[in-house]
This record gives structure tokens, C-alpha cells and sequence, in this order.
């Protein structure tokens, strides 16, 4: 079985009339889930074209998911692209990823029919062309590529990365694994699918044989009434998801695990999630779009080991390497290299289409994350290698900081930057959204940090710059302090 829909025909097999896809008051079962995808993949083969990518533009729903799985079992590579994106974060993405076609619904057509050449309407009417099933075959390399996705990191700018089918295949035996999840387990799936978290929790329930239950957009309503009347077991989260919930004091009494990102999570959200979730077991990792899943940490591991990120999966080996690529000893911190089957084939280079790898000689991967691993084999992240603050000849990691100044309660969302000094070569300053006083913010970093780690410079503006997929644009920070523009303001 090499593709991510190769177990579909077994499934329809085994039980049929299972509820593979549940969508507000809409199911599906996995004889009809099985015969849809081969549809719609037949439907992919009647394009006579040697450019088999399809960008998908769609809402949550049963249609994304099946365009998304019938190009997978077509061969073809998928491209989703974010309905709430603008029009200038759609065009730099269709230029970077070159689909085929663009399948959009009817109520967005209109909004985006001038981008592309060839974007249609997609309906149920559109299988009526397909008037026989071919079967398509599920053998052959799994390296071949079914998955394009964007990421953005600091500067806001995309990069198209590639999956192959064996990436996930290999990520969906840690759902079995490590988070011990399997065909019994009703999924929850509350965000939107164009995000991988959520797209890969509802694929993975799907290969696995479960019930996947997808919202059409996330509500605090909606996840909760779920949560009460269905029999969900699983529920994949983003660490916002969980603090909209705790606003809502509601108590959910049955046994549910909680899969979440290793996004920036407050240690009071994670002490009072047993106040929402009375039989809770929860489990962070951390990974990348790039390496896929690399360690994890259970609800019980994060009492132990709050700052860590947790061990490796089953399939996942680590490596710390020094400045002069040298193994590091154990607490020494270093440059974190990853090496598993789950890693993705490379990143699309934009002029000549081909795919650039990030591999070593050895198979090793870095996205430049630096941490270290201590004597028990817990992995912690110490910053970006790119973000480090050189202050006097000391290295600085300003997401060791950042977690300190995110403790305070008032404080909405903290970034911290080298600062040019003539003398120091970088001062540490922190901008911050948010009514938390300045005095009470350097208190807290002398409580936690060494004296030389605690920000010089403190900068004060109303709303942070986040790139598309909502992470703080550190370059646009970096650029605003340098140019000492008047959206900062200074508290000295």
C-alpha cells in the first residue's frame, strides 16, 4: 500500500456502512466514501495533461476532502489554497505552486475567476462525466509527491514544500504508535483543513478506519455540543482553540485525548485544561511543515518536564550538532537534525520547477531549530539559530524571553529582537502588544533570566505583525526598530 488512500477498498470491505465522514448533518460511509474518491480520481485521469497539480479553494467540508484524497489516488499533487487569503496572497501562491486547474465553489468564483486561466466550479454534477469507475491503482513508489503546502516562516514571504505519499504513511503509524489511536476513535476535527494539523488528523482518521467529524469553521458552540452528544474520543487542537473553550467554564465528563501542535501554549491554559476536560489525556509534539511529526510530550511528561518538547517518535532519530558539526554532549545546545521516512522531499524552486532537498549526505534534516537533549532523552528548543541575539560575544535565544514575558497575563503577543548597539553589537528589546506594565515585565524576566537577558529597550505598539499563517513577522519588527518608526513607541 503505497498511496494514503490504499486502505479506502479495504475498509469498504470490512464495514461499510461505518460513518467515515460526519459534516454538520451530512455523513458519509465508507462504501460511499470509497466509491467517491475512485470517482473523482477517474475524473482527475480525464485531463490529458503532464501537469497534474490541482489547487483546491474550498471551505471545510466533505468536497475538499474528497478532492484533496481523489487527487492523492490519481497521482496528483493537491494545492490548497485559504479562503480567507487576499487576492495578492493568492496570486504569489498559484504562481509558486503552477496548478492545472483551480476547483473553487460557486459563491467564491466570482472573487477569484481572474486569477487563473483555468478555474472551475466544482459540483456533484461534475462526476456525471465520468460514466465508468477505472480503477486506480494504488501500487507503486511511494515517493511520489501528493501534497503541496505553503509556509511562510518570519519574513511573510511563502515557500512551496512537497510531500510524498510514504511522509504521511509513515506519520499515520505514530497516530497508531505513540498517540495510540486507531479505526475505534471518533475524530474531532475543529479548524480549518487548510492547515496541515487539521488536514493530516482527518486524512490519518480516514486511513486508519475511524470517524472523522469536521466543522465547517471552528465554533465554541459547535465543539462543545459535539463533544456532549457525539462519541468522540479524539480531538486535534491548536492551544486558542483550548483557551476559547476555558472562557466557556463548560465540563466535558467523558475520557477524550487531546492531539495538539507544539504552538505557543500558556502554562495556565495548560493547568486548568482539566477544568474543561474532567478525564483528559493530551499530547503535544513538536515538528515542522518540512519534518513532519519529531518528539512528543503526554499530559503527564509536561508535569514532569514542563519546558521540554518531549522524546522522539517511534520513528524518528535526533542529532545535535555543534557550530563545527561535531555530535553535542547531553545539555549541550546545538543544531537540532532530524532523521526519519516522515521527512518531506524538498522545497519547489519557483523559476525551473524543480524540487530542492535540504537533505544531507547521511539523510539529515534541519529547518536551523537549536535545543538540546538531556539525560533522559527529553529534547528543549532553545530559539531559531536565525533569531539569535549576539550581545557582547553571548548568544541570546529571544524565545527563551518571549516565554518568560508571555507569562504575564496582559501581555497579548511579545516579540523580542537584537536591537543594534554600537558598543554590545546588539541590546535586547521587546515589543509587546498589551496593557502590562513595564515595571511588573522587568520584575518577571529578573525573576526567571540572567541579568543580561533581561531587554535594554522596551517598545509598546497596538497590533503585531503576523504573516499568513499567523506567526509574528520578526522581520517587519526587526525593520521597524532599525527605522525607528512611529508605530513603536518607546516606554524607557
Amino acid at each position: 500500500m503505497h498511496r494514503i488512500t490504499a486502505t479506502y477498498r479495504t475498509h469498504a470491505g470490512n464495514f461499510p456502512n461505518k460513518v467515515a465522514i460526519q459534516v454538520m448533518d451530512e455523513s458519509l460511509c465508507y462504501r460511499d466514501w470509497y466509491e467517491r474518491v475512485e470517482k473523482t480520481a477517474s475524473w482527475f485521469n480525464v485531463f490529458n495533461t503532464s501537469n497534474q497539480t490541482v489547487g483546491i479553494l474550498m471551505p471545510n467540508g466533505i468536497p475538499f476532502l474528497q478532492l484533496f484524497a481523489g487527487a492523492a489516488a490519481a497521482g496528483w499533487i493537491a494545492v490548497p489554497f485559504d479562503i480567507k487569503w487576499r487576492e495578492e496572497e493568492i496570486q504569489k501562491r498559484l504562481a509558486l505552486s503552477s496548478p492545472f486547474v483551480l476547483l473553487t465553489t460557486k459563491e467564491l468564483y466570482e472573487r477569484v475567476k481572474h486569477l487563473h486561466p483555468n478555474i472551475q466550479v466544482w459540483e456533484p454534477s461534475c462526476l456525471e462525466k465520468v460514466s465508468e469507475i477505472d480503477r486506480v491503482g494504488q501500487a507503486g513508489s511511494g515517493d511520489i509527491p501528493f501534497y503541496l503546502g505553503f509556509t511562510s516562516g518570519s519574513t511573510g514571504e511563502p515557500k512551496a514544500f512537497i510531500r510524498s505519499h510514504q511522509s504521511w504513511i509513515a506519520s499515520f503509524e505514530c497516530n497508531l504508535y505513540d498517540f495510540h489511536i486507531d479505526a475505534n476513535d471518533h475524530v474531532l476535527i475543529p479548524g480549518a483543513l487548510i492547515h496541515s494539523h487539521f488536514l493530516y488528523g482527518a486524512i490519518s482518521t480516514l486511513y486508519l478506519g475511524g470517524t472523522v467529524y469536521v466543522l465547517e469553521k471552528f465554533s465554541v458552540s459547535q465543539t462543545l455540543s459535539i463533544l456532549e452528544n457525539e462519541p468522540i474520543s479524539i480531538v486535534y487542537f491548536v492551544p486558542t482553540m483550548i483557551e476559547a473553550l476555558l472562557r466557556e467554564e463548560e465540563v466535558i465528563e467523558r475520557p477524550v485525548k487531546i492531539i495538539s501542535s507544539g504552538a505557543k501554549w500558556e502554562p495556565d491554559s495548560k493547568r486548568r485544561i482539566p477544568e474543561v476536560f474532567r478525564d483528559v489525556s493530551m499530547y503535544e509534539f513538536y515538528g515542522a511543515s518540512e519534518l513532519s511529526f519529531v518528539t512528543f510530550l503526554s499530559h503527564r511528561e509536561n508535569q514532569l518536564k514542563p519546558n521540554s518538547v518531549g522524546k522522539p517518535f517511534h520513528n524518528v532519530e535526533i542529532q545535535i550538532r555543534t557550530s563545527n558539526g561535531d555530535v553535542a554532549e547531553t545539555n549541550e545546545i546545538g543544531k537540532i537534525y532530524i532523521r526519519s521516512d516522515m521527512v518531506f522531499i524538498g522545497y519547489l524552486h519557483p523559476q525551473n520547477r524543480t524540487i530542492r532537498s535540504i537533505h544531507d549526505a547521511e539523510g539529515w534534516v534541519t529547518v536551523d531549530d537549536m535545543g538540546y537533549i538531556d539525560e533522559e532523552g527529553y529534547l528543549y528548543i532553545a530559539g531559531r539559530e536565525k533569531n539569535m541575539i549576539l550581545y557582547g560575544g553571548i548568544n541570546i535565544f529571544p524565545e527563551e524571553v518571549e516565554a518568560v514575558l508571555s507569562q504575564h497575563r496582559d501581555v497579548e503577543y511579545v516579540a523580542v529582537v537584537g536591537m543594534a548597539d554600537s558598543y554590545w553589537g546588539q541590546m535586547v528589546a521587546a515589543v509587546i502588544v498589551g496593557a502590562a506594565p513595564k515595571l511588573e515585565l522587568k520584575r518577571l524576566c529578573k525573576q526567571h533570566l540572567a541579568a543580561y537577558k533581561v531587554p535594554r529597550k522596551w517598545f509598546f505598539i497596538e497590533e503585531m505583525p503576523l504573516t499568513v499563517s499567523g506567526k509574528i513577522a520578526r522581520a517587519q519588527v526587526q525593520e521597524w526598530i532599525e527605522r525607528k518608526e512611529g508605530v513603536l513607541l518607546e516606554k524607557q
